[in-house]
């Protein structure tokens, strides 16, 4: 059997100790196409940033630390409106807001194909998105897209999760019977509770509940492994059914997802600040960065270890850009909305925890310099993702990236 590149290894060492089912089921997503394997890999694409490049001296915010194209969708927030915001901050931190444009610029590369043409294609979506988004940090307020602001594909993508009926939500997950509902084991959304399981989880929903003061709330009736996300697999994840008000269709949806350090953070070497932990880290930041937070995020500690709850987010409310590569005009339009909400979590990011100012952070995007630097370094970390992604799949296809993980 050949043996495996740096690359591989370096995936498998970043992956070590995740659940050998749903990690499986990663490495398989990674090989499909670069863009997967972009998602799923934000360590290496960190790996391949030069620390000391002067772009990563630009002020420091709050930021996602994996923003791409598919770390945007619609949610209701705690106040039952649907908005459109980031919604992936596993890898959130402390940083120079850079880190978050670099990783967005090599994200439109791999997904639109470095090596099948469309350069053009590719440079007027890096133009749109830094334009929308010095635009924005040159207005300084931080707005949102909800719904009656919203148009275009963002009208269009809010209006079908407003119009989700919580009835239509629990189908999507569960079966109803008698005036029950019970978690829908299908194998590609959820899976089986392990042994203990069940009784662990039903411990912390009632702790949950008598904290909140709503023990009926949140007594638990189902749960399952969820499997969901790419760069995340892996990860202890469950679905959690609970009573809420009441079945069969008062009943709640939860997602209960560990916390695991960021590899942003990690990478860049800098203290940041005394998190209690990682969910707490991950939930202090997503409550600033996001015009409104998802109902129901929280911290938790489950079985020892940290995990972030929220209601649940259902993945059909992302933007789906395998679907819409043919589509140049609603990708422009997506691109130039991610670019205004990029720049709109940023300057809520700004003054907290000793982070720039946002007169700071306006002064250094009015400068030409950083958009020069994003833009080749963006192009040539792409291309060195795409030479990973090749020699990934060469490993792949030789069996020598699954052989290394035990079988479930």
């Amino acid at each position: 059997m050949p043996k495996r590149s740096a690359v591989t290894r370096a995936i498998l060492a970043q992956n070590a100790g995740r659940d050998a089912e749903r990690l499986l089921l990663k490495l398989e997503l990674m090989r499909r196409d670069p863009f997967a394997f972009f998602r799923g890999a934000n360590a290496l694409h960190l790996g391949f940033l030069p620390r000391g490049h002067a772009l990563f001296r630009a002020p420091n915010t709050l930021v996602c630390g994996d923003l791409h194209l598919e770390n945007f969708g619609a949610f209701k927030g705690d106040n039952r409106l649907c908005y459109f915001d980031v919604n992936d901050f596993d890898d959130a931190c402390i940083a120079p807001f850079t880190v978050d444009i670099v990783r967005f610029l090599a994200g439109i590369h791999g997904a639109f194909g470095l090596v099948s043409g469309g350069a053009a294609q590719r440079g007027h979506l890096v133009d749109a998105f830094l334009d929308a988004y010095s635009a924005a940090i040159a207005d300084g307020k931080p707005r949102w897209l909800e719904r009656s602001l919203a148009k275009g594909v963002f009208r269009t993508l809010l209006g079908g999760a407003m119009r989700r009926t919580r009835a239509a939500l629990l189908d999507r997950f569960t079966r109803s019977a008698d005036g029950t509902r019970e978690i829908r084991i299908d194998g590609r959304r959820t899976v089986s509770l392990r042994e203990g399981e069940r009784r662990r989880l039903r411990k912390f929903a009632d702790r949950t509940g008598r904290a909140l003061d709503a023990p009926v709330f949140f007594r638990l009736k189902g749960a399952a492994r969820r499997v969901a996300g790419n760069g995340s697999l892996g990860l202890p994840r469950y679905l959690l059914l609970v009573r809420g008000r009441g079945s069969p269709d008062g009943n709640f949806v939860l997602d209960l997802k560990f916390a695991a350090p960021s590899a942003t953070a990690a990478w860049l070497g800098r203290a940041q600040p005394e998190w209690r932990d990682d969910a707490a880290r991950v939930v202090a930041i997503q409550r600033i960065m996001q015009a409104i937070p998802p109902a129901m995020l929280r911290a938790a500690e489950f079985d020892k270890s940290s995990f972030v709850l929220k209601e649940l987010q259902p993945s059909i409310d992302r933007l789906d850009f395998s679907e819409w590569r043919k589509k140049p005009k609603r990708v422009l339009q997506a691109v130039e909305g991610m670019g205004r909400v990029a720049a709109w979590a940023h300057l809520r990011g700004c003054g907290h925890f000793d982070t720039t100012s946002v007169e700071a952070l306006q002064a250094y995007v009015r400068k030409d310099a950083w958009r020069r630097g994003s833009r080749r370094l963006a192009e040539n970390v792409a291309e060195r993702m795409l030479a990973a992604y090749r020699r990934y799949v060469r490993d792949y296809d030789a069996g020598v990236v699954t052989s290394a993980v035990e079988p479930p």
